[in-house]
């Protein structure tokens, strides 16, 4: 196991935040019509949208809470498989936000889209935007991060 070093952790879990954070504000830049859609009020969760309209401040409290969870999770798996992946860092992060993407971000859409009753639209914009992007370009920060 790899010595680690728990201040790269913790700058690829901001990295990550970061990332997810932008990656999200183009996804809903992309799709604001299906969240002001009437027809999809019920389906948000309360900490999103308890009333009609934009989204409370404690939304993106647990939003940025959540992402920087989920980045010292990816940024601690990186730094303890580092050394079996092949190539440049970028290279690296690649493969290592693809990997996350196969087993985190499909995953989720194909339960998503049996489970809940959203556009199929949204739900691909969703996989690419917050999930493809996010985890390839977040795995290259992470992998920068933590070489």
């Amino acid at each position: 196991m790899n010595k680690l070093n728990c201040p790269r952790i913790i700058l690829g879990a901001i990295a990550f935040l970061v990332v997810a954070q932008a990656m999200h504000i183009v996804s809903t830049m992309l799709t604001m019509n299906y969240y002001t859609d009437a027809n999809y009020f019920a389906v948000w969760s309360k900490i999103m949208m308890p009333a009609a309209g934009p989204p409370p401040a404690e939304f993106y409290y647990y939003s940025l809470a959540f992402s920087f969870i989920i980045g010292l999770i990816y940024s601690y798996i990186y730094t303890n498989i580092r050394n079996v992946i092949k190539g440049t860092t970028i290279k690296k992060g690649l493969k290592y936000g693809f990997v996350i993407f196969l087993m985190v971000g499909v995953p989720y859409f194909l339960t998503t889209y049996l489970l809940i009753n959203l556009p199929q639209s949204l739900l691909v914009y969703w996989l690419i935007i917050d999930g493809l992007l996010t985890y390839l370009v977040g795995g290259i920060a992470i992998a920068w991060l933590n070489k």
